[in-house]
Protein backbone atom coordinates (compact mmCIF):
# COMPACT_ATOMS: atom_id res chain seq x y z
CA UNK A 1 0.00 0.00 0.00
CA UNK A 2 1.09 3.49 -0.52
CA UNK A 3 1.00 5.32 2.35
CA UNK A 4 1.58 8.88 0.33
CA UNK A 5 -1.74 8.78 -1.08
CA UNK A 6 -3.20 8.31 2.63
CA UNK A 7 -3.42 11.64 4.66
CA UNK A 8 -1.59 11.54 8.47
CA UNK A 9 -5.06 12.00 10.25
CA UNK A 10 -6.41 8.83 7.87
CA UNK A 11 -3.67 6.55 8.58
CA UNK A 12 -3.96 7.62 12.70
CA UNK A 13 -7.36 6.40 12.56
CA UNK A 14 -6.43 3.15 10.35
CA UNK A 15 -4.32 2.12 13.01
CA UNK A 16 -6.94 3.30 15.90
CA UNK A 17 -9.23 1.00 14.47
CA UNK A 18 -6.47 -2.02 14.03
CA UNK A 19 -5.59 -1.69 17.80
CA UNK A 20 -9.67 -1.39 19.15
CA UNK A 21 -10.22 -4.26 17.05
CA UNK A 22 -7.36 -6.22 18.94
CA UNK A 23 -8.42 -4.91 21.96
CA UNK A 24 -12.26 -5.82 21.37
CA UNK A 25 -11.08 -9.68 20.15
CA UNK A 26 -8.82 -10.17 23.22
CA UNK A 27 -11.85 -8.88 25.69
CA UNK A 28 -13.77 -11.59 24.26
CA UNK A 29 -11.90 -14.34 23.24
CA UNK A 30 -8.38 -13.76 24.73
CA UNK A 31 -4.93 -14.62 22.56
CA UNK A 32 -6.61 -17.59 20.56
CA UNK A 33 -9.06 -15.24 19.31
CA UNK A 34 -6.07 -12.71 17.91
CA UNK A 35 -5.08 -13.60 14.72
CA UNK A 36 -4.11 -11.00 11.14
CA UNK A 37 -7.49 -11.58 9.57
CA UNK A 38 -9.72 -11.76 12.47
CA UNK A 39 -8.02 -8.70 13.27
CA UNK A 40 -8.55 -7.19 9.91
CA UNK A 41 -12.45 -8.68 9.67
CA UNK A 42 -13.17 -6.68 12.89
CA UNK A 43 -11.20 -3.36 12.17
CA UNK A 44 -13.35 -3.81 8.84
CA UNK A 45 -9.47 -2.74 6.85
CA UNK A 46 -8.24 -5.05 4.38
CA UNK A 47 -6.01 -8.07 5.54
CA UNK A 48 -2.91 -6.24 3.90
CA UNK A 49 -3.49 -3.25 5.76
CA UNK A 50 -2.78 -5.24 9.19
CA UNK A 51 0.30 -6.96 7.53
CA UNK A 52 1.11 -3.45 6.52
CA UNK A 53 1.25 -1.50 9.89
CA UNK A 54 1.64 -4.92 12.36
CA UNK A 55 4.44 -7.85 10.46
CA UNK A 56 2.89 -10.28 12.81
CA UNK A 57 0.74 -11.50 15.70
CA UNK A 58 3.16 -10.14 18.88
CA UNK A 59 3.74 -6.40 17.28
CA UNK A 60 0.06 -6.40 17.76
CA UNK A 61 -0.01 -7.53 20.73
CA UNK A 62 2.69 -5.32 22.19
CA UNK A 63 1.19 -2.23 20.16
CA UNK A 64 -2.08 -2.89 22.76
CA UNK A 65 0.31 -3.36 25.76
CA UNK A 66 2.01 0.17 24.82
CA UNK A 67 -1.70 1.93 24.12
CA UNK A 68 -2.83 0.54 27.51
CA UNK A 69 0.31 1.69 29.48
CA UNK A 70 -0.93 5.03 27.76
CA UNK A 71 -3.98 4.91 29.30
CA UNK A 72 -3.01 3.63 32.76
CA UNK A 73 -1.05 6.99 32.45
CA UNK A 74 -3.71 9.32 31.78
CA UNK A 75 -5.51 7.96 34.79
CA UNK A 76 -2.66 9.55 36.73
CA UNK A 77 -2.00 12.74 35.00
CA UNK A 78 -2.24 15.59 37.10
CA UNK A 79 -4.47 18.88 36.11
CA UNK A 80 -2.72 21.45 36.50
CA UNK A 81 -5.27 23.95 37.51
CA UNK A 82 -6.17 21.86 40.37
CA UNK A 83 -4.89 21.72 43.61
CA UNK A 84 -3.00 18.80 44.20
CA UNK A 85 -5.11 17.43 47.00
CA UNK A 86 -7.61 17.37 44.51
CA UNK A 87 -5.50 16.14 41.33
CA UNK A 88 -5.04 13.10 43.81
CA UNK A 89 -7.77 12.52 44.24
CA UNK A 90 -9.55 12.73 41.09
CA UNK A 91 -6.88 10.35 39.92
CA UNK A 92 -8.32 7.64 42.67
CA UNK A 93 -11.56 8.25 41.40
CA UNK A 94 -10.74 7.71 37.46
CA UNK A 95 -10.00 4.04 37.90
CA UNK A 96 -13.52 3.25 38.97
CA UNK A 97 -14.72 5.34 36.02
CA UNK A 98 -17.56 3.41 34.04
CA UNK A 99 -15.63 3.24 30.90
CA UNK A 100 -13.36 1.38 32.91
CA UNK A 101 -15.57 -0.77 35.25
CA UNK A 102 -16.99 -2.76 32.57
CA UNK A 103 -16.81 -6.58 31.87
CA UNK A 104 -15.60 -5.72 28.71
CA UNK A 105 -12.41 -3.61 29.63
CA UNK A 106 -12.04 -6.09 32.95
CA UNK A 107 -12.20 -8.93 31.31
CA UNK A 108 -9.50 -7.62 28.79
CA UNK A 109 -7.22 -6.24 31.58
CA UNK A 110 -7.63 -9.91 33.04
CA UNK A 111 -6.02 -11.73 29.48
CA UNK A 112 -3.69 -8.81 29.49
CA UNK A 113 -2.26 -9.75 32.71
CA UNK A 114 -2.65 -13.53 31.83
CA UNK A 115 -0.55 -12.51 28.71
CA UNK A 116 2.25 -10.70 30.82
CA UNK A 117 2.46 -14.11 32.96
CA UNK A 118 2.74 -16.26 29.70
CA UNK A 119 5.11 -14.23 27.39
CA UNK A 120 8.37 -12.53 28.69
CA UNK A 121 8.34 -9.49 25.76
CA UNK A 122 5.21 -9.26 27.24
CA UNK A 123 5.95 -8.87 30.54
CA UNK A 124 8.52 -6.76 30.36
CA UNK A 125 6.17 -4.17 28.42
CA UNK A 126 3.40 -4.95 31.10
CA UNK A 127 5.95 -4.35 33.97
CA UNK A 128 7.56 -0.94 32.88
CA UNK A 129 3.91 0.43 32.51
CA UNK A 130 2.92 -0.52 35.48
CA UNK A 131 6.00 1.10 36.97
CA UNK A 132 5.16 4.09 35.19
CA UNK A 133 1.84 4.00 36.67
CA UNK A 134 3.00 3.42 40.30
CA UNK A 135 5.81 6.11 39.44
CA UNK A 136 3.03 8.43 38.43
CA UNK A 137 0.61 7.63 41.62
CA UNK A 138 3.52 8.07 43.64
CA UNK A 139 4.43 11.79 42.70
CA UNK A 140 0.77 12.54 42.74
CA UNK A 141 0.83 11.38 46.49
CA UNK A 142 3.88 13.23 46.66
CA UNK A 143 2.71 16.46 45.80
CA UNK A 144 -0.49 15.90 48.22
CA UNK A 145 1.55 15.53 51.14
CA UNK A 146 5.25 16.71 50.83
CA UNK A 147 6.39 15.81 54.09
CA UNK A 148 6.39 11.91 52.99
CA UNK A 149 9.34 10.56 51.48
CA UNK A 150 9.68 9.29 48.35
CA UNK A 151 9.91 6.01 49.79
CA UNK A 152 6.62 5.96 51.60
CA UNK A 153 5.06 7.64 48.92
CA UNK A 154 6.13 4.95 46.70
CA UNK A 155 4.99 2.17 49.22
CA UNK A 156 1.31 4.18 49.80
CA UNK A 157 1.32 3.60 45.84
CA UNK A 158 1.68 0.01 45.92
CA UNK A 159 -1.16 -0.50 48.93
CA UNK A 160 -3.40 1.82 46.78
CA UNK A 161 -2.69 -0.02 43.30
CA UNK A 162 -3.77 -3.75 45.45
CA UNK A 163 -7.26 -2.18 46.42
CA UNK A 164 -7.78 -0.58 42.73
CA UNK A 165 -7.29 -4.30 41.62
CA UNK A 166 -9.30 -5.54 43.88
CA UNK A 167 -12.11 -3.28 43.01
CA UNK A 168 -11.84 -4.16 39.66
CA UNK A 169 -11.90 -8.14 40.22
CA UNK A 170 -14.57 -7.51 42.54
CA UNK A 171 -16.52 -5.46 39.82
CA UNK A 172 -16.74 -8.39 37.30
CA UNK A 173 -18.91 -9.59 39.73
CA UNK A 174 -21.29 -7.62 40.19
CA UNK A 175 -20.24 -5.89 43.28
CA UNK A 176 -22.56 -3.03 44.10
CA UNK A 177 -21.60 0.73 43.89
CA UNK A 178 -21.68 1.48 47.36
CA UNK A 179 -18.61 -1.27 47.70
CA UNK A 180 -16.67 0.53 44.88
CA UNK A 181 -17.30 4.38 46.90
CA UNK A 182 -16.28 2.42 50.37
CA UNK A 183 -12.86 0.94 47.83
CA UNK A 184 -12.18 4.68 46.54
CA UNK A 185 -12.12 5.91 49.89
CA UNK A 186 -10.09 3.16 51.02
CA UNK A 187 -7.73 4.01 48.70
CA UNK A 188 -8.10 7.98 49.85
CA UNK A 189 -7.72 7.23 53.77
CA UNK A 190 -4.53 5.55 52.73
CA UNK A 191 -2.99 8.19 49.72
CA UNK A 192 -3.47 11.11 52.71
CA UNK A 193 -2.80 8.61 56.06
CA UNK A 194 -0.85 11.25 58.36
Amino acid sequence: MDTRTVNPGEQVDRQSRILDAVLELLSRHGISGVNMRAVAREAGVALGLVNYYYADKPSLIRAVLNRIGESDMRLVTPDPEAHPDEQLREALRRVAGPEILTTPYLSLRLHLWALAQADEDFAVINAEAFDQYLDGLATLIGNAKPELSREACKERADDIVVVQNGMWLTSLLGIDKAAIRRSIARTEQIAFAD
